[in-house]
């Protein structure tokens, strides 16, 4: 829980940006129209002033015109055309076409980037060219560093950490090429630029509006303090009902951005700093079918677009379990809380030029706490019958007589007392459980990166050679309370309680308490530190105009700490004789299970790129990659340590005329070792902590295409498409279970195909700039499991928007699958990993979003 003085801070921000915002709407204001793009790749133009990795001594206003300048995976500034590696550039009018739900949404537009935004705003599924990790090995960074170290915390990823604002410049999405150079753990890099001041004042303040209940305000200033020193500040504050209907608000907090920067002689100083408060509902999946006939569709119950597992009912539940001490402890819950994550950065950077050398120094620290309720998926839907006959024999011995046997077991609404009888099969005639999960931790993490780079003229072209440091020290906690509940199978479920009657219908017991199936059934508590020291170097060798030669090395060097606290082999009874469900609840035991462990990692990458003109070009790339177990494996008991490395190959075509633009690449990457161990629910304890094992080889290849056609000035349509085959190899397993018929199948939720379609018609309407979006979206066939027995079938959705710029505002409107098209994603990770749901095409899972609307104004000066 958030203290009273940190709430009051919140308050007080959320209050002083709508202040500002408020004074920024009464100040006179201009703004010029839209046109359409005018780059080379088709994407907004960004000004060199908001350039934070730009070179130390340069400070450039004007508009960066004719191409995208690229700043990540490299020594300096660079044109999107010239690097020798695949990488977008997303400015803001990019983003506005786009119009994502989510950050894992705008990144599923780009090539090669299959992700699972189905989640809700954060901690949603990326996977970057088959990599097979629900992360992708993808490093989020801020102005070049991350906010966390390691790409996965406790149960936060980067997109948890970085929101999409009007601070936000744009972001540089680089994949595969040199991002294990210039980032720890990384195949790839999101980098989000932020917006920094000059001596233009600008600003923009936005209103959003959704048909899920969304309203969201945007605001954003930047300019002149003073002499050479500049400033900007903007955030959001966000109400949303939600995509899914919870009977409850999804979505709610904000977050604020704010830098100074100050110009030298030689180069740049910038302070920066950022706090995020904010809460997100999880969205797990649902049950879609019936498992007794699988062509029935539960969507009479439970709405495929809008419903929920996730219910009132659960907000104020009490998670039980045993201390060392052999003290019951309880904890009272709101699942209305979500994903509450709450942190603060300061950030430092100096870039200066002596003698020819650039020195670009970063710094920064993270501190900060997440506390996460959600409602998980376990187990399909089950016969009502079956279900409670599977407990007759428990609630016999347990409360039943010789004299009083048990007659019956029944089902009543929790809390009742068994007097509000229910009957499931005036329903749908099925039960479900789930497992709630409530979760606290806090973290740290301060990194710091330091280069010099310097170009050098020889006898055979010119070097430009990097070089640099990368230390960070980071940390976690970890407290976990995991117990099951009883419900009903329908949107917002009421949950359940399983009556045990006597022959004249009164009660002898009961298999649940109010609801609760079993009371703590997982527990989980530990703490790790860690620390990382990188050198790095990288060197750009031009041979001759239009062939470059350029290669990078990266070792570190960690240090990890940690250790998790140890539980009883047997849960304990808690002893009320009324109930089943305090009968074996996990206990702590007094030990501890602590481990450290000293990893080392080196990248390597190697490329060559000839451009035969300023419009045409190819590349070739070799990257090699390893990544230690993350730090969060080290407070859990007996984890499955492996470092994965990964070979990374990869050749592309490139062609640019004005707004038109082809990159087409080719790429194969083999991970030996790969660790494709999952943890299982075991539905007999309820416990979800236990690893099953399969180390191994995986391997994708794959060719991913991005381009833009402007056959006219009024119309342009962009496009990505992306055809790969994500496979394990020699797959192996420690406890029994034969990987043989794993070995060769695809990789569990990636498809084949995916790829979107974008078009964009822009006109002038008697002097109003029109912009009207079209979007259409493929995502091929899916599996669940190993074994490839249960798909996802594949889908398609349309989007379609447009906007207005009159009179210095702009209105825009966005309609997300505006044909309600479905299509299913994840399936049931907690139990169909290994062979799947017992039907070809699955039956639980977590679908995508239904038709929604969103309403759009600002105003930019």
């Amino acid at each position: 829980m958030i203290v009273n003085a940190k709430s009051m801070l919140l308050r007080g921000t959320y209050a002083a940006a709508i202040v500002t915002a408020s004074a920024l709407l009464t100040t006179p204001l201009t703004v010029e129209a839209q046109a359409v793009p005018t780059q080379t790749d088709g994407t907004a133009s960004a000004t060199a002033a908001a350039q934070t990795n730009s070179d130390a001594a340069t400070t450039i206003a004007e508009e960066v015109t004719g191409s995208d300048i690229i700043v990540t995976g490299s020594a300096r500034r660079q044109r999107r055309f010239d690097v020798s590696y695949a990488v977008n550039s997303l400015g803001q009018d990019d983003v506005k076409r786009l119009a994502p739900l989510n950050f894992a949404d705008l990144l599923g537009k780009l090539p090669g980037i299959q992700v699972e935004a189905t989640g809700g705003e954060v901690q949603n599924v990326t996977r970057i060219r088959g990599i097979p990790t629900d992360d992708g090995y993808a490093v989020f960074q801020q102005d070049g560093l991350p906010l966390f170290h390691d790409i996965n915390g406790n149960f936060f990823r980067g997109d948890s950490l970085n929101r999409y604002d009007l601070m936000t410049e744009r972001v540089e999405v680089v994949r595969g090429g040199p991002a294990p150079i210039f980032a720890s753990q990384a195949a790839a890099i999101v980098n989000n630029i932020t917006v920094t001041g000059s001596d233009t004042p600008r600003g923009k303040v936005q209103m959003t509006v959704g048909t899920t209940d969304l309203y969201r305000l945007d605001a954003m200033q930047s300019g002149p303090l003073g002499e050479r020193t500049y400033y900007a500040i903007g955030g959001f504050l966000r109400r949303d009902g939600g995509q899914r209907d919870n009977g409850f608000p999804n979505d709610r907090g904000g977050q604020i951005r704010a830098n100074i920067k100050h110009d030298l002689d030689n180069g740049s100083v910038r302070l920066s700093v950022n706090y995020l408060n904010d809460h997100n509902t999880f969205y797990l999946p649902i049950p879609v079918a019936d498992p007794r006939n699988p062509s029935v569709s539960l969507d009479p119950f439970i709405d495929f677009f809008h419903g929920t597992l996730n219910s009132p009912a659960f907000r104020g539940v009490t998670l039980k379990y045993r201390d060392a001490a052999g003290v019951t402890q309880s904890e009272t819950r709101d699942l209305a809380d979500g994903r509450h994550m709450e942190y603060g950065n300061i950030g430092l950077q100096y870039d200066a030029e002596f003698s020819g050398w650039q020195l670009a120094v970063r710094a920064g620290y993270t501190k900060g706490r997440l506390n996460f309720d959600a409602l998980y998926s376990t187990s399909n839907p089950v016969d009502a019958t079956t279900f409670a006959n599977g407990f007759r024999a428990a609630a016999n011995t347990a409360f039943g007589t010789t004299a009083t046997p048990v007659a019956r077991l029944g089902y009543a609404l929790s809390g009742s007392n068994g007097a509000t009888a229910y009957d499931p099969y005036g329903a749908s005639g099925l039960v479900v459980q789930a497992q709630y999960r409530g979760v606290g931790s806090s973290f740290y993490s301060g990194q710091g990166d330091v280069s010099v780079t310097r170009k050098f003229e020889t006898g055979i072209g010119t070097h430009d050679l990097r070089i640099g440091g990368y230390a960070s020290a980071y940390g976690l906690t970890n407290k976990a309370v995991y117990q099951d509940y009883l419900m009903e199978v329908r949107g917002q479920p009421r949950t359940l309680d399983l009556v045990a009657y006597d022959a004249n219908n009164n009660v002898l017991g009961y298999v649940t308490d109010k609801g609760v199936l079993r009371y703590g059934t997982t527990l989980n508590q530990g703490d790790v530190d860690s620390t990382v020291y990188s050198l790095y170097a990288n060197d750009t060798w031009e041979v001759v105009s239009g062939l470059r030669v350029d290669g990078g090395i990266r070792h570190e060097w960690y240090h990890i700490d940690g250790y998790g606290l140890t539980t009883a082999t047997n849960g304990v009874n808690l002893g009320d004789p009324t109930t089943l469900a305090d009968n074996a609840v996990r206990t702590f035991d007094g030990g501890r299970q602590s481990r450290k462990d000293n990893p080392t990692a080196t990248n390597w990458t190697l490329g060559v790129n000839y451009d035969v003109s300023d419009h045409f070009g190819g590349y070739v790339r070799a990257s090699h990659l390893e990544v230690p177990p993350q730090s969060s494996s080290y407070y859990n008991i007996n984890p499955v340590l492996v470092k994965t490395q990964a070979d990374q190959y990869e050749a592309g075509l490139k062609a640019s005329f004005g707004r038109n633009y082809l990159y087409l690449t080719g790429f194969y990457t083999k991970f030996d070792p790969f660790n494709a161990s999952f943890v299982a629910f075991n539905p007999a304890t309820g416990r979800n902590d236990q690893a099953v094992p399969f180390i191994g080889q995986a391997e994708v290849k794959g060719v991913e295409v991005d381009g833009t056609l402007a056959p006219v000035r009024w119309f342009f349509v962009s496009g990505s498409f992306t055809y790969q085959d994500p496979q394990y190899k020699n797959l192996q397993n420690s406890s029994g279970a034969d990987p043989s018929a794993v070995n060769g199948n695809q990789i569990i939720r990636e498809p084949k195909v995916f790829g979107n379609v974008r078009p964009t018609f822009s006109f002038d309407a008697g002097g109003d700039q029109v912009e009207i979006y079209g979007r259409y979206e493929y995502i091929g066939r899916r599996y669940v499991d190993l074994l490839n027995r249960t798909g996802l079938p594949s889908y398609n959705t349309f989007g379609l928007g447009g906007t207005l710029t009159h009179n210095g505002f702009q209105f825009q409107v966005v309609g997300d699958n505006i044909f309600n098209n479905k299509g299913l994603t994840e399936g049931n990770p907690r139990t169909d990993q290994l062979d799947g749901q017992t039907s070809r095409d699955a039956i639980y899972g977590r679908p995508i979003f239904g038709r929604s609307v969103r309403f759009i104004v600002s105003k930019a000066w």
